[in-house]
C-alpha cells in the first residue's frame, strides 16, 4: 500500500514541476502563452480521445460513458457561470486567473481516475504500476504549465501558484487510496469516473483554452496543439 501511494505521489508532482518551469522563466510573452495554451489543448485532447474515453469504454458500455460525459459538461457549465457572475468577472487579469482555476479543476478531475489507474496497475506485475507512474508524471508536467501560465499572467504570486499545484498534486495519491479501497468495485464505477474526467477536459479545452490561445497568436497556438498531440501520441507508442 505504501509503495502504491509513493508512486502516485511522484506522478502527481509532475504538476509542480510544470509550475516551476513557468515560474523560472518569469514574465511570459503573449506568443509564449498561446504556445503553452495550445500545447496544453493538444495534450488534453489527445489524452481524452486516446486514453480516457477508450479506457472508459473498455470498462463499461457506451450509454454509461455518455452519461458521465454529459454530467461533467453540465457541472462544468454551471461552475463556469458561477465563477463569471460572482467571483472573477472583470479585467483581463481576472479572466486569466479564472482560466487557471478552471484548468486546476479539470486537472483535479483528471488526476483522480489517474490515481485509480496506478492502483489498478500496481495490482498487476509491478512494472505496469511503475510504467503508469512514469507516463502519468510526464503527462502532468504540461498540465502544471497550463495551469500556472494563466495564473502568472493574472498576477498571482509564485508562492500561491506553487501552493495550488501542490494541492492538485495530492489528488493523484488520493485517487490511488480510493482505488485500493474500491479495487474490487464494479467496472461501471471506474468507467463513470473516467468519462466524467473526459467531459471536464473537453469543456476546458473547447470553451476556455482554445479560444484564449487563438485570441492572441494563432500560429503559435497551432504549433502548440501539434506538439501537445505529438507528445501524448509518442508516450502511448513508446510507453
Amino acid at each position: 500500500m505504501g509503495k502504491i501511494l509513493l508512486m502516485s505521489f511522484i506522478a502527481g508532482l509532475g504538476t509542480c514541476l510544470g509550475a516551476l518551469i513557468i515560474l523560472y522563466f518569469g514574465s511570459i510573452k503573449y506568443w509564449q502563452l498561446s504556445l503553452m495554451l495550445g500545447f496544453a489543448s493538444g495534450a488534453m485532447l489527445a489524452l481524452t480521445f486516446l486514453d480516457l474515453i477508450p479506457a472508459a469504454l473498455y470498462q463499461s458500455e457506451l450509454g454509461l460513458c455518455l452519461k458521465g460525459c454529459v454530467l461533467s459538461l453540465v457541472i462544468m457549465g454551471l461552475l463556469d457561470l458561477l465563477f463569471n457572475r460572482t467571483l472573477l468577472a472583470g479585467s483581463s487579469e481576472h479572466r486569466y486567473t479564472l482560466l487557471g482555476y478552471f484548468i486546476a479543476l479539470g486537472i483535479a478531475l483528471h488526476d483522480l481516475p489517474e490515481g485509480l489507474a496506478i492502483a489498478a496497475g500496481a495490482a498487476e506485475p509491478i512494472s505496469l504500476g511503475t510504467l503508469l507512474t512514469l507516463t502519468i508524471g510526464l503527462h502532468n508536467i504540461p498540465e502544471g504549465m497550463a495551469m500556472s501560465a494563466p495564473l502568472r499572467v493574472g498576477g498571482m504570486g509564485a508562492f500561491r501558484i506553487m501552493a495550488i499545484n501542490c494541492l492538485i498534486s495530492l489528488v493523484t495519491p488520493l485517487g490511488s487510496a480510493l482505488g485500493m479501497i474500491l479495487i474490487k468495485a464494479s467496472p461501471s464505477f471506474i468507467s463513470l469516473l473516467l468519462a466524467f474526467a473526459a467531459g471536464s477536459m473537453l469543456y476546458i479545452v473547447m470553451m476556455k483554452l482554445l479560444p484564449e490561445a487563438f485570441s492572441r497568436r494563432w500560429p503559435a497556438s497551432c504549433l502548440g496543439i501539434f506538439l501537445g498531440i505529438i507528445l501524448v501520441v509518442s508516450f502511448n507508442l513508446f510507453f
